[in-house]
C-alpha cells in the first residue's frame, strides 16, 4: 500500500494543519471571552456560577465604577503619557544611533556596536541601576522610566541592520545633490524605512505601556502610578482602599475584568494600523548584520 505523500496543497494536510489552529484559537480566545463577558456580570453571578461565557444579568456598573474612579483616570493617563513620551524618546533615540552606526566610515563603530551586544548578554543589576537612577535624582519621575529604557539593544540591532541593507546608490546620489547627512536620514531613509519604524514603535509602545516593575521600583507617589501598578493593587488591596463609595455602584470581580479590558484597549486600537507594516518590517533587518 503506498504512503499518502502529504504536501501543502493536499486536502488531508490542509485540514489537520487549519483544524490545529482553529484548536490554539478556541484555547487562546475561550480566556479574553471570558474577561471580556464577565465584566458586564454581576457580583453574585460571578461568585455563585464560577466559569461562564454568557452572563444571565447584564450590567456596566464595573464600567461605570471605572469610569468615575479617579485613581484609575488617573493611572490611565499616567500610562498614556509614559508610552506616548517613552516611545518617542526610545524611537528617536534608537533610530539615530543605528543610522550611526550603520556608517562603515565612522570611527570606533566596532566597539559601540560590542558595547551594545554586550549589554545583551550581561546586566550591571538592578540594585546599581537603581543607586544611578537615584543618583541622577530620578526617583518618582517619570523621566526614571524614559531613560532606563530609552534603547533596548535587540530593536536598535535589527533597526541597524536595516540601514546596512538600504541601497548605497541611492544615499550617494543624494549626497551629490548636495542633501546633508541628516536630510538624507529624515527625507529619503526614514520614508523608505516605515515598516521597520513601525514595526519597532509597536514595540516600544507595548513595553512602555505595560511597564511595572520599573513604575514599581523608581515611583513612589500613587499619582505618578502607571495602570500595571493600580491593577496589582486592585488584587493586593481590601475593597475600601480602591476608592470613594460610588451610589449604585460597587468594587467587585467584575471591575477587575473591565479594567483588565481597558488597558487591552488601546493596544488593540493601534495594532490593526502597524500591522501591515508588522511581517515585513521583522525581516528587514535579518539579511545583513
Amino acid at each position: 500500500m503506498k504512503a499518502h505523500d502529504f504536501r501543502g496543497n493536499d486536502p488531508i494536510y490542509q485540514t489537520i494543519v487549519y483544524s490545529f489552529l482553529v484548536l490554539i484559537l478556541v484555547i487562546v480566545l475561550i480566556p479574553f471571552l471570558y474577561v471580556v463577558l464577565a465584566s458586564f456580570a454581576t457580583k453574585q453571578e460571578i461568585y455563585t456560577r464560577g466559569f461562564f461565557l454568557i452572563p444571565h444579568t447584564w450590567t456596566t456598573n464595573a464600567y461605570q465604577y471605572l469610569m468615575v474612579n479617579k485613581n484609575f483616570l488617573t493611572s490611565f493617563k499616567n500610562s498614556a503619557i509614559i508610552a506616548v513620551v517613552g516611545t518617542s524618546i526610545s524611537m528617536v533615540i534608537t533610530t539615530l544611533m543605528a543610522y550611526s552606526l550603520s556608517k562603515s566610515w565612522l570611527k570606533g563603530r566596532k566597539v559601540v556596536n560590542f558595547m551594545v551586544l554586550f549589554t545583551m548578554l550581561f546586566s550591571g543589576g538592578i540594585i546599581p541601576l537603581y543607586l544611578l537612577v537615584r543618583g541622577l535624582n530620578l526617583i518618582d519621575s517619570f523621566w526614571a522610566l524614559f531613560l532606563t529604557g530609552a534603547i533596548a539593544p535587540f530593536n536598535l540591532i535589527v533597526i541597524r541592520s536595516s540601514f546596512q541593507n538600504f541601497p548605497s546608490e541611492i544615499e550617494e546620489s543624494a549626497r551629490i545633490d548636495g542633501c546633508s547627512e541628516f536630510g538624507l536620514l529624515w527625507k529619503i531613509v526614514l520614508p523608505l524605512s516605515k515598516p521597520v519604524l513601525a514595526t519597532f514603535t509597536l514595540f516600544y509602545t507595548v513595553d512602555y505601556w505595560n511597564s511595572y516593575f520599573g513604575a514599581l521600583l523608581y515611583l513612589t507617589s500613587v499619582e505618578k502610578m502607571p495602570l500595571q501598578v493600580f491593577l496589582r493593587q486592585m488584587l493586593i488591596q481590601p475593597t475600601e482602599n480602591m476608592g470613594p463609595a460610588i451610589e449604585g455602584l460597587e468594587f467587585s470581580p467584575a471591575v477587575r475584568m473591565a479594567a483588565v479590558v481597558f488597558t487591552a484597549i488601546p493596544l488593540l486600537v493601534v495594532y490593526p494600523f502597524l500591522q501591515k507594516h508588522f511581517n515585513q518590517g521583522m525581516l528587514l533587518g535579518s539579511v545583513k548584520g
